[in-house]
């Protein structure tokens, strides 16, 4: 069997790796192709090492609760590679009022479940306090979804959402919470509202049944890494390819059926001939492919919108930076109209990010909420980045490292009503046999779910093999 995989992200390379595993395992002939048009392989996943920091570009780690990519890598052999947090400092800082205050101990992402840790904070006022606990008595609510945004006013007031559920929502997503579908990215609120009616007992509840919430048990921290930076999942899966298998710098510009197989070509002439076909990029870059095969799925694939963002990875000396770096950062809200979205304490989250004496701090810029600032040039960005980490963080001193990524229409964005859409593009893709599609714009943004999704169109392509 011939597959093609069009794009070299980690979707797209979990797609390829999954198919010489499938093909191994059933004793199947295989002639794997992936195509990636630019001139390395791992998409936004990008590690750098210069003078003794370790700079992540794009991804800095994955969600081990979500059990597909640490399955990954046990597969390839490299879990031992796996480096935890450093859970001493699992505090997360919120800038609000020109200051960073803790997020309170037990705050679960939107709702508050230690009540001293809540009733204590700095964070909240009293009014925004009580409007939260109202949460309590407050009815469930009835709709099968509706905006994160939405959600968090109803249940647990306006303050719950400046002040912590957007600059978090943000921080993973690049999202304006108004839009985006509670349904899609954290269903697990609304299944709690329909099973608990309260958010905070529900989640209280929870928590006694699993001491642990969030977390693939005593070994690993609820996100894990690698030691030499994430781009070592990359290399290890383009390891596992077949020789000859990657084809680099042909971007793919069409997509044609030939009988019960298909042809694909690139702009730089190259032509391929494929039982299976694999889109694994971007949902715009796919809908171009397919624009002729079905123009109704094209526009479906085409309304997925994508924010823009930007890394500026800052290395100092440790003695130039005034405050305790006593977590592993900090969320900034909209409401208090900074540049950056949040900032992560690099070497301290993860060992080895900065020589001895120094450390590594990282902020993120842009999203659907701040899309004009990228507009600005790199001197810019790194510029306000700095001014606002000397407002924060209280430093001075020139950086000793400097380092700024960009990468835009980056991260799908799930609006409201993201699933039906879901749904109805599957029913369409079910008419286009042999021909799938994998990656962050459906079913889950993060590299575990890229993974799953990758494997999954593999799987696919095999059980459909005739």
């Amino acid at each position: 069997m011939k597959i093609v995989v069009v794009g070299g992200g980690i979707t797209g390379l979990a797609a390829a790796h999954r198919a010489v595993e499938l093909a191994r395992e059933r004793g199947s002939a295989l002639e794997l192709t992936l195509i990636e048009s630019r001139d390395r392989l791992g998409g936004t996943i990008v590690s750098e090492r210069v003078d003794g920091f370790l700079v992540e570009a794009g991804p800095d780690s994955f969600l081990s609760e979500k059990p597909w990519a640490l399955a990954l890598c046990r597969r390839l052999g490299v879990e031992h590679r796996l480096v935890r947090t450093d859970d001493r400092f699992r505090k997360v800082f919120v800038w609000h009022g020109g200051r960073l205050h803790p997020l309170p101990d037990g705050f679960q992402l939107l709702a508050p479940t230690a009540m001293r840790p809540f009733v204590t904070s700095s964070l909240f006022s009293l009014p925004g306090k009580l409007r939260m606990a109202l949460d309590l008595v407050l009815p469930r609510g009835s709709a099968d979804d509706e905006s994160l945004g939405a959600f968090v006013r109803r249940r647990l007031g306006a303050e719950a959402l400046e002040r912590v559920a957007q600059p978090l929502v943000a921080g993973i997503y690049t999202a304006d919470p108004d839009d985006l579908s509670l349904a899609a990215t954290m269903p697990r609120f609304l299944e709690v509202e329909k099973r608990d009616r309260s958010i905070i007992l529900g989640l209280r509840r929870a928590l006694k049944q699993a001491p642990l919430p969030g977390t693939s048990g005593a070994r690993w921290s609820l996100f894990v890494t690698f030691g030499h930076g994430m781009e070592e999942m990359i290399t290890a899966l383009a390891g596992r390819l077949p020789a000859g298998a990657v084809v680099l710098k042909q971007r793919v510009s069409a997509l044609e059926r030939a009988g019960d197989r298909w042809r694909v070509k690139t702009a730089e002439g190259g032509g391929f001939d494929a039982d299976r076909v694999i889109l694994s990029g971007e949902a715009h870059a796919s809908a171009r492919l397919v624009r002729y095969l079905d123009p109704a799925l094209a526009n479906l694939l085409s309304e997925i919108p994508y924010s823009s963002a930007a890394t500026v990875s800052l290395g100092y000396r440790r003695a130039d930076v005034p405050h305790p770096l006593d977590g592993f950062g900090f969320v900034v809200p909209r409401v208090e109209g900074k540049a950056l979205l949040a900032g992560t304490f690099s070497s301290v989250k993860y060992p080895q990010r900065a020589p001895e004496g120094h450390v590594l701090i990282r902020g993120f810029l842009g999203g659907m909420l701040n899309t004009a600032i990228l507009d600005e040039d790199d001197a810019a960005l790194i510029g306000r980045a700095r001014a606002e980490l000397r407002e924060a963080l209280g430093i001075t001193a020139e950086p000793v490292l400097t380092r700024l990524h960009r990468w835009p229409a980056s991260m799908p964005q799930y609006r409201v009503g993201h699933l039906a859409r879901v749904d109805t593009i599957e029913r369409a893709m079910a008419a286009l046999p042999g021909l799938a599609l994998a990656g962050g714009a459906y079913r889950g943004v993060g590299i575990a779910d890229c993974v799953r999704s990758g494997e999954a169109a593999a799987e696919q392509a095999f059980a459909t093999t005739a």
